[in-house]
C-alpha cells in the first residue's frame, strides 16, 4: 500500500525509525528485491522489464563502508571508475583526465588525490564514493546513509555536491540526519512500512507528526551533545 513518485530535476528524502521499511523499499527500486504484488516502475515501464546492464547503467548507489583496495591512489581509483579497460591498459584521455579533476575538486578531494587509500578517514573515503558515482554520470542516484558517521565537513560537502546534482538528476536519499532534509524538495516519512507523512520540510513540522517528533527528538539530542 505504498505509492510514491520520485521526479527528475528534484531532491527526495526518505526518512523513518530503524526497520520501518526504508531499505526493502529501496532494495525493490534497484531490483534486488521483486515485490510480490503491485510494480516499481522507471519511467513507466517495470525495472524488472529493462534488461540489467542497461539498469545497471541508470542506477548509481551510494551506500555506508565503502571498499578502498590497498596500493592506489584516490586518483587511481577515480580513473577506474571512469573507465576499467583504460585504466588497465594505460590508454587514458585529455577528456578523461577533466572528468576526473572534476570529479575530485567537486567532492572536495583535491588534497587527497595522491594519497593512497587505505590512509583516508571514514569521511573522506565517503566523498570518494560520491567522487567515483559523478564520475559513472548515471541519470538515477540512490543514496544510503551515505552520510552516517562521518565529519561534519564532509557531510555538508556530499549534500551540497546532491543538492547541485538533483537539479538534472533523480535523486533519493535515505537519511538519519533530519538536517540534512531541511532543503529538499519533497520527503517521505515511513512507519511500519507505510508512507504517513509527505512534504516538504516546512509542511511536516506544522503537521505535528511523526515527521516532526523525530526532527525534534534529534534536535534535542544534537543539543546535549550525546
Amino acid at each position: 500500500d505504498i505509492t510514491i513518485s520520485i521526479p527528475k530535476g528534484k531532491i527526495t528524502m526518505l526518512i523513518g525509525a530503524n526497520g520501518c521499511g526504508k531499505s526493502t523499499l529501496l532494495h525493490g527500486m534497484s531490483r534486488l528485491l521483486k515485490p510480490i504484488s503491485g510494480e516499481v516502475s522507471l519511467n513507466g515501464v517495470s525495472v524488472h522489464k529493462h534488461k540489467p546492464k542497461e539498469f545497471a547503467k541508470k542506477l548509481a548507489i551510494l551506500a555506508q563502508g565503502p571498499i578502498a583496495p590497498e596500493g592506489i591512489t584516490v586518483r587511481e581509483l577515480c580513473y577506474f571508475g571512469r573507465n576499467p579497460y583504460k585504466t588497465i591498459f594505460g590508454s587514458r584521455t585529455v577528456e578523461d583526465d577533466d572528468m576526473v579533476d572534476w570529479a575530485i575538486e567537486a567532492t572536495g578531494m583535491k588534497e587527497f588525490e595522491g594519497r593512497m587509500l587505505d590512509s583516508l578517514s571514514g569521511g573522506q573515503r565517503q566523498r570518494l564514493v560520491l567522487a567515483r558515482a559523478l564520475l559513472k554520470d548515471s541519470p538515477i542516484y540512490i543514496v544510503d546513509e551515505a552520510t552516517s558517521n562521518i565529519d561534519v565537513e564532509s557531510e555538508n560537502k556530499i549534500m551540497e555536491v546532491l543538492y547541485e546534482l538533483s537539479k538534472e538528476k533523480l535523486v533519493l536519499c535515505i537519511s538519519h540526519r533530519l538536517a540534512n532534509l531541511i532543503n529538499a524538495d519533497q520527503i517521505y516519512c515511513l512507519k511500519d512500512g507505510n508512507i504517513v507523512e509527505s512534504g516538504t520540510h516546512e509542511e511536516l513540522i506544522q503537521q505535528d507528526g511523526v515527521y516532526c517528533d523525530l526532527f525534534n527528538a534529534q534536535k534535542e539530542l544534537e543539543r546535549y551533545g550525546v
